[in-house]
């Protein structure tokens, strides 16, 4: 039995902030030499983002409407007179777990409203963040917030970076080959503007360039009666740790934040080697209909078109998410995929790879089958 996306949900902060205002911000900020000032202008309008979602209201413009649902978390002071404060990790992991468990449990519920299942039907919760931790979990939370069965097993992954979604996917899938009568509900919720700073070091200014907020949820199963029909068949999976790269993606916990390394190198890392990867999990001459690429950022998104040789239009959905919510580390791919799901241009049967980037360099990748609801 093929397990099954039943169905793809998202939601994201009620502050959307235009990616011109947080470049502006961050180039006044007091200590920015003017090569840094330069650094961010160029990084920031290169980013081919509009706008992003953060937890943190005080980013926001105070003019501008509230997007996405929700109620926003005033919290602890980031920002006094335009100015970025320095909280401690503790700090801001506080507010991750007083966010992150309501942004998790509105993607989860719409999730589980649209794969036309109940939530006693769920089994199994997966849950994914690399941008907070707390214990009880967030896996605990959505068990008691959606009121789930307390029998429910739980499990979490963490720290796996931008590339979390398809091994949590992956990990679905595996438990529904176990289990056939498993029903998993999936949830990634990353809250990475938390661990935003004023920065001179040209890598933290590309990072503070592209992450955003928001989080995905799916409800997986090989249930062929449960639920709504159609939606995205798992076919197979494939993990590939590149060559180089060990040093130039790194997410560690620093006292003022976790800190993320992004180096020039990523793009060019991803361009040589994934054309390897692909061929071998796909075949060399093997050609989906669609592709689902995270966009870790536009230049790797270039890479990947020009490595792999593809259409001009055919990671779309992805440049599309880019630009309008940035780089939301795991929960992105879910987005993409969400665009997967209701894009009415793939019929049943098409084929859909995916493909995610984390630090190792690791490529993982998925190969999906779309399946009509009226089929």
């Amino acid at each position: 039995m093929t397990a099954r996306i039943l169905s793809l949900a998202t939601a994201v902060p009620p502050t959307r902030v235009a990616q011109t205002r947080i470049r502006d911000f961050l180039t006044s900020q007091p200590g920015t030499d003017r090569l840094s000032q330069r650094l961010i202008h160029a990084s920031f309008d290169a980013a081919a983002i509009d706008y992003r979602h953060t937890v943190l209201t005080q980013l926001g413009d105070a003019t501008a409407e509230p997007a996405g649902g929700g109620s926003a978390h005033r919290g602890p002071d980031f920002v006094v007179d335009e100015q970025l404060l320095i909280p401690s990790t503790g700090t801001r992991n506080d507010v991750y777990t007083a966010v992150a468990p309501d942004l998790s449990a509105r993607a989860a519920a719409h999730a589980i409203a649209e794969a036309h299942v109940n939530a006693e039907d769920i089994t199994h919760v997966v849950t994914v963040s690399c941008t907070g931790f707390f214990a009880p979990g967030p896996d605990y939370r959505l068990v008691r917030d959606l009121g789930l069965a307390a029998t429910v097993e739980r499990y979490h992954l963490g720290f796996i970076g931008c590339a979390a979604a398809i091994p949590a996917l992956r990990l679905a899938a595996r438990i529904t080959s176990a289990q056939p009568d498993a029903v998993v509900l999936v949830v990634c919720a990353e809250l990475c503007t938390l661990h935003v700073r004023a920065s001179n070091d040209p890598q933290q200014i590309v990072a503070a360039s592209v992450f955003a907020d928001g989080a995905g949820a799916a409800i997986v199963s090989a249930r062929a009666e449960l639920g709504r029909h159609g939606g995205l068949d798992m076919e197979r999976f494939a993990t590939t740790l590149t060559g180089q790269g060990e040093s130039d993606m790194v997410w560690t916990i620093g006292d003022a934040g976790f800190e993320m390394t992004l180096s020039a190198e990523v793009p060019r890392i991803i361009g040589r080697e994934i054309r390897g990867a692909v061929d071998a999990f796909l075949g060399v001459d093997a050609q989906p209909d669609a592709w689902a690429v995270h966009p870790g950022g536009r230049s790797v998104l270039d890479r990947v078109e020009t490595g792999l040789d593809l259409a001009p239009r055919a990671i779309d959905s992805s440049r599309a998410v880019l630009r309008q919510y940035g780089n939301m580390s795991s929960a992105t791919l879910l987005f993409i995929l969400r665009e997967m799901l209701h894009n009415e241009e793939l019929g049943d049967g098409d084929s859909v790879c995916a493909l995610a980037f984390g630090p190792g360099l690791t490529v993982e990748s998925a190969l999906l089958t779309k399946r009509s609801a009226t089929a």
